[in-house]
């Protein structure tokens, strides 16, 4: 690890001379920030066969350029620990070194925290990187997808990519594109969709666009055992649709859009099928909403691919083939969502579930997801985000129950150009019926 200990110093010195070679681009809309992150943070590791929370000094390096709608973000975290009195230090080998379930792209791509080019909704959009809201389409299939769920133990590297005619003056066709780990490329998907009526001309009906959409997890096990179910080796998971979203309202004061999917999930030598009918949009430009009715097949799982589904991913394979035996239904999904103050402060939650639930179907219990975001300058010295995402709801009580919940917060306090951060992180798991928890402590430092 000395090598690694000369590379690191390398790197430090590097980071602080480059932006003095940078200055002179300012004209041509180059841009560098720089921030430094050292602290102390607890990863969840195996220790004499037992799942132990291990605690380390950190550094992290997080350098960011910018080319116009080109953005290049990178995560260098060195994680290390004093090992005798003498001020020697070791890294942690296991962010640097690959094993037989890591190969060199799952160690060295995720030095790329993102790439960016355009934004969601451009006529060029792409990302590379920690992506905590992949979608296709309505997201009936994908929706909000996170690679970001085994932070900081492992960052996985994923890609979304749109294109719309409207790039080539031909606005009759689009596609979007999602990799969730592009080391592995197990999730995976495409939509293509049309705007058929768009050569019309006619306000509103112009507007009509219908898609198609497939979606694969390729190694349903890929980053945990099904030790739950004792399946090995599970087959790819596949999931086909088609969708339309037709504009109505599109104003400053009101946005209201229907949508609908119908979708098969090829399961075990069956297709289970599922479709949404909905409304959403904005109101009054700060107060988002929506409104679906969901109408499910037997053993068909709807929003397969959401934030959560690295952390049940053997839960729902086992409904995906059949084996948990889950009849259908008729359901519904709500959400609301506020963004004041030039979004300094933004709420948003969604719920979900069946209409009726006679035999108590874990699957059909209400799932809520909720996130709020004070950002900086709203209070002051402090700001913060939180996020709760909690499955299987029977009653109020509930909602306090850390069981089958994924919790989140970092609360920053800045004075100066230093930012004092607290982050926690706690996440069920399902397979053990334990929690694994994430702490962290740090301040960072802007230096450009």
């Amino acid at each position: 690890m000395k090598l690694l200990q000369k590379l690191f110093l390398l790197l430090i010195i590097t980071m602080l001379v480059f932006p003095a070679f940078s200055e002179e681009g300012d004209d041509s809309g180059f841009n560098f920030e720089m921030d430094i992150e050292i602290g102390a943070e607890s990863i969840n590791e195996i220790v004499n066969g037992e799942d132990t929370e291990v605690s380390y000094q950190m550094i992290t390096i997080n350098p960011d350029f910018s080319f116009g709608k080109i953005g290049i973000g990178l995560d260098m975290t060195f994680h290390y620990r004093f090992d005798d009195g003498n001020g020697h230090f070791d890294f942690r080998e296991e962010d640097w070194t690959t094993d037989s379930e890591r190969n060199f792209l799952d160690v060295y791509l995720p030095i790329f925290r993102y790439v960016r080019y355009g934004h969601k909704g451009d006529s060029l959009y792409g990302k590379m990187g920690s992506i905590e809201d992949g979608t296709l389409g309505n997201g009936f299939i994908m929706g909000n997808y996170s690679n970001t769920n085994f932070l900081p133990e492992l960052r996985m590297v994923g890609l979304a990519l749109d294109i719309d005619g409207n790039l080539f003056n031909f606005p009759y066709v689009g596609i979007e594109t999602f990799a969730g780990n592009l080391a592995k490329m197990d999730v995976f998907g495409t939509r293509l969709y049309v705007r058929p009526l768009t050569s019309l001309g006619i306000p509103i009906i112009e507007d009509l666009q219908i898609g198609t959409t497939a979606a694969f997890d390729r190694e349903p096990d890929a980053l945990n055992d099904f030790v739950l179910t004792g399946v090995a080796n599970p087959g790819t998971v596949s999931i086909y649709g088609i969708d339309f979203k037709q504009p109505i309202i599109s104003n400053k004061a009101l946005s209201a859009a229907v949508f609908g999917d119908v979708a098969f999930q090829a399961g075990s030598g069956t297709t289970n099928a599922g479709a949404l009918l909905g409304v959403g949009g904005q109101l009054i430009s700060f107060i988002n909403y929506g409104l679906n009715a969901l109408f499910l097949g037997d053993n068909f799982v709807p929003f397969y691919f959401d934030s959560s589904y690295d952390l049940y991913r053997e839960i729902k394979y086992d409904i995906y083939v059949g084996n948990a035996g889950i009849s259908g239904y008729y359901g519904w999904l709500a959400n609301l969502g506020f963004s004041f103050l030039d979004e300094m402060f933004v709420f948003n939650t969604s719920v979900n579930g069946a209409f009726d639930n006679p035999t108590n179907d874990p699957s059909k219990k209400p799932h809520l997801k909720s996130v709020l975001i004070v950002g900086e300058g709203l209070l002051p010295g402090f700001f913060f985000d939180a996020s709760y995402d909690k499955r299987n709801i029977s009653a109020w009580k509930d909602l306090i129950d850390p069981a089958d919940a994924v919790i989140g917060a970092n609360i920053n306090y800045k004075t100066g150009p230093a930012v004092i951060t607290l982050g926690y992180d706690l996440r069920y798991v399902p397979e053990t019926g334990s929690w694994n928890t994430t702490s962290k402590l740090s301040t960072s430092i802007s230096l450009y």
